[in-house]
Formats: C-alpha cells, structure tokens, sequence
C-alpha cells in the first residue's frame, strides 16, 4: 500500500495519442475558452455598469456567470496544458485542488438556481410584497449562503480524504474528481461515503426540492390567473428551467461516467461525456438565461 502523503502525482489515463492533431484541438478547446470568458464577463460587465439592473434577479444572475468563470478556470487552463504534454500526470495539490473548484462550481450552480427560483416565484405569487420580502440583507444572505455551503463541504470532504492510504495513482479520467480519487483508496471509506452521501443530498436534492416548490406555486398561480400573467411567467421561467435541464443533464451524464462501467463506449464520447456539465452550461448559459428583452438590448 501507497501512503497518500507519499503520492506525489497521478497519471490521468484517458488521454490518448493524438499526434500532430492536438495542436488543433487545442485551438478549438483555447476558443471555447474564450468565448466562455468573454461572453459571461460581457454580462457582468453590463449588470455591473448598468444601474437600471440593479434589481434581485440581475444580481443573482451576476453571480451565476461569475459561478461560470469559476467552474471554467477550474477545468479549461489544466486541459489546455494536459492537451499539449506529451506526459499526462498532475501534482497531488493540484489535483485536490481542480476537485475543490470543480465540486464547488457544481454544488454553487444548484444552490444559485434554486435562489433564482424562489426569486422568481415570489416575483410572480406577490408582485406587491415582492420589494419587501427580498430586500438587500436578504439578497446579500441568500448570495453568501450559495458560496458558503458547497465550499465549506468541500472543505471536510477533503480533509477526511488527505489521511488515508492510497493503493494507486491512475485516474481514468482527462481532469481529477471526487469519486475517481476514493477508488484508490485502501484504507476504511465509510465515513466518506456517509458524509458524500449526506452533501450530495443536500447539495442536489436540497435545492431541486425549493425549485420544485417555487414552481408548483408559480404554475398553481398560472393556471388561476390571466393571459398576460401565463405569458409573463413563461417568459420569466422558461429560461431559467432550460438552464437547470441543462445542467442536470451534463451532471447525470458526470454520475453515469463515474458510477458505471463505460468502457464499451468510445473513448472519445466518454471524454465528451465527463465534460459536458464544465464545458456546454458555460458556454450556452448566457444566451438561455438571459432576459429576452435585454439580449435585444445587447445583441446578444
């Protein structure tokens, strides 16, 4: 048996051999990059310039594109380094530290959405209430409650992973994650697999359980109210439940990644499959969530 303390690098084993032709995905991989820092920046930069966005829903949506930069800098600059080496190994921190910021980008993603929805439905349920019940502290609390849970689950996760015994260093994945990294353990997992089991309910199930409740009263309200109400909370809810299938998507296809036995499929679509949830929400996320009228405004 290895002691982790003794493990100084893993071997990232799903990467292959792909000769002069890395040079062009690491051009597409460096423009989709781009187009991901640029796009989610461009928002912040006009809710943060524009004062007439100033409101609740603006500010949580700020703090979603500014959850997409995270999630992206976690992931993008590493894979655009492994994509050009010619040895696919990664330092013990480092990889520690791409879970760290991959597993929180994901747990702040929920979180933020579920704040969205309940935004959202106490803008739809009580428009006249709706400046009183979320006022500054409120919306200061619910931003830093988003940030604070996931980051410090994350925290304890690995602090009770550093101690124990690792039986090898060979991940077979293209980036470092959570359950990729327990597999090698040789030591007692129980515990963490209690506690992940409790984080990860919390983390997804928590916040799936608010979106659910925000919307069966935003639909109960839909049904019972006008025309002009259904089309304003189509309009004000549709993007943002695109936004979380999305993203739920990308994460089921993380899980059956990590969970199951993929190896009949290609090796390239297992690739694409482990990064949907990091690459394609970033990337699409500013065109679906964004209000309509504003993406007019910006040409976006």
């Amino acid at each position: 048996m290895i002691n982790s303390t003794q493990v100084s690098y893993f071997i990232l084993s799903a990467y292959f051999d792909t000769g002069v032709f890395k040079y062009v995905f690491f051009m597409i991989v460096m423009f989709l990059y781009m187009l991901i820092v640029g796009s989610n920046l461009l928002l912040i930069v006009v809710i943060c310039m524009n004062r007439s966005l100033h409101e609740p829903m603006y500010l949580f949506l700020c703090r979603l594109f500014v959850n997409e930069l995270f999630g992206s800098a976690g992931l993008f600059p590493f894979l655009l380094l492994q994509i050009l080496s010619d040895i696919h190994t990664v330092s013990a921190p480092l990889c520690f530290l791409q879970i760290y910021c991959v597993h929180c980008y994901a747990g702040v993603e929920y979180f933020n959405l579920a704040v969205m929805s309940y935004d959202r439905y106490l803008a739809i349920c009580y428009p006249l209430q709706y400046n009183t019940r979320m006022t500054n502290n409120k919306i200061a609390t619910l931003i830093a409650l988003t940030w604070f849970f996931p980051c410090f689950a994350m925290v304890v996760l690995l602090s009770m992973t550093s101690p124990l015994q690792l039986c090898g260093n060979t991940i077979y994945k293209v980036y470092c994650d959570t359950h990729s990294v327990v597999k090698l353990f040789c030591s007692d997992i129980k515990a963490i697999n209690v506690y992940g089991l409790i984080a990860t309910f919390t983390t997804i199930f928590g916040p799936l359980t608010l979106i659910l409740y925000s919307y069966v009263r935003i639909f109960r309200v839909c049904f019972s109210g006008c025309k002009q109400t259904r089309q304003k909370a189509v309009s004000t809810c549709t993007p943002h439940l695109a936004s979380l299938l999305h993203f739920s998507v990308g994460g089921c296809f993380e899980i059956l990644q990590s969970r199951f036995n993929m190896n009949t499929l290609p090796n390239v679509l297992r690739i694409f499959l482990s990064l949907y949830f990091l690459t394609c929400p970033p990337l699409f996320k500013p065109c679906t969530v964004w209000p309509e009228s504003v993406q007019n405004t910006c040409h976006i």
